[in-house]
């Protein structure tokens, strides 16, 4: 593969970032989520390069070279890499049909971010050889392959949101997920005189070395605990308030919190499913300010710049809510504002927030986007 730009592509993939609206950290916990696609993106150019086993990638963002052999694959030390070897062997495992190719990638998708592209990354590398080597995998198979691939080969025991939502998402739709069922409705989004503001940290997480598998973990402590008591009992979906309390007794009081927490989130993100329904956008924002509470003090996975990004929106009249988004301790926050607005807002909070951390954010609208897509090109396109 030469890594120059004479590259002859056979398909395009398109594979979106994620926004999830409510829902932080319950979809591990087989609870509700409302995530939506959205229009920013990871371009793939693949084609088949008519080796048995050698395949070339070309990341143009970390300007990187990764050489896989398929007979040989194992574990990076570079991270991104193991995004895509993770998936390669996810397809190993199911299908004898993959052979060598050459992959071009390009990302339109701020790293780190909590707009999920890592998912976007694994969902659109996946989708790709998919298509490439017709392999027949289902889109459901795609998304919990790439799941697995993280779990596995990256070591963030996520749950399947981000990865559901990057390629089931539809234009100006929200997925409401249950993520125990995996069936979702999809609920428009017309927000009209209202846009969706995001506004990145640039303080870099890594999901793999945070407390995100601590957190799994505490959650699953108080469902053993409560299953001293209620031995049905397999998730925290099928937790209620009042057995909470029952043995609230028998758990830390930090794992108390954590319970409580996704318990208290479950029932947010049903009222935000209603809410979204008949249009009612105040009362919707006002569950993303309580989300973010909980995230901040029950289960601890903010930091100082997300709370002051959050806590500066307060008291405005033209945003109707604003919260943390992604695996926590840095990244972006989801903002509904006033359309009118957004311009001053974005170079206020700017100014406010570089005065106070000494650093520059972002800050871009998004919209509800289609899932992960590809196009077949033809000869004449290639030439």
């Amino acid at each position: 593969m030469n890594k120059e730009n004479n590259f002859n592509p056979e398909i395009i993939v398109d594979s979106p970032g994620r926004i999830n609206f409510i829902g932080g950290h319950t979809d591990y916990n087989n609870g509700f989520v409302l995530p939506a696609a959205i229009d920013k993106k990871i371009k793939f150019e693949f084609k088949k390069n008519g080796t048995s086993n050698i395949c070339n990638v070309l990341s143009k963002n970390y300007n990187k070279f990764l050489v896989v052999d398929l007979a040989k694959i194992k574990p990076s030390k570079e991270g991104w890499e193991n995004y895509i070897l993770g998936v390669l062997q996810q397809l190993l495992d199911r299908s004898d049909r993959v052979r060598g190719f050459d992959c071009v990638i390009s990302s339109e998708l701020p790293i780190g971010s909590g707009l999920s592209s890592s998912a976007a990354l694994e969902c659109g590398f996946a989708y790709g050889i998919n298509e490439l080597f017709d392999l027949k995998l289902s889109k459901l198979e795609i998304a919990q392959l790439c799941r697995d691939a993280e779990h596995e080969y990256v070591g963030t025991k996520c749950g399947i949101m981000d990865q559901y939502a990057s390629v089931f998402g539809k234009e100006n739709m929200v997925l409401f997920l249950d993520c125990l069922s995996l069936e979702y409705q999809l609920i428009p989004m017309q927000l009209i005189d209202y846009s969706v503001l995001i506004i990145n940290t640039n303080v870099e997480h890594n999901l793999s070395t945070s407390h995100y598998n601590k957190r799994r973990e505490e959650c699953e402590e108080g469902v053993e605990v409560i299953r001293e008591k209620y031995s049905s009992i397999s998730s925290l979906r099928e937790v209620t308030l009042s057995m909470l309390e029952e043995v609230k007794k028998e758990m830390s009081p930090v794992v108390y919190q954590r319970c409580l927490y996704v318990i208290q989130e479950n029932e947010r993100v049903q009222k935000a499913a209603e809410y979204l329904k008949s249009n009612n956008f105040k009362n919707f924002g006002e569950l993303l300010y309580q989300c973010h509470e909980g995230l901040r003090y029950q289960y601890e996975i903010s930091c100082n710049e997300l709370d002051f990004l959050v806590d500066f929106s307060k008291g405005k009249n033209f945003v109707l809510g604003s919260r943390m988004m992604g695996g926590g301790f840095g990244g972006c926050t989801v903002n509904i504002i006033h359309k009118d607005f957004v311009d001053t807002y974005i170079e206020e909070i700017g100014w406010a927030y570089e005065d106070k951390f000494n650093v520059k954010l972002d800050a871009f609208k998004v919209a509800p986007s289609n899932g992960t897509s590809h196009q077949l090109l033809t000869v004449k396109e290639n030439q």
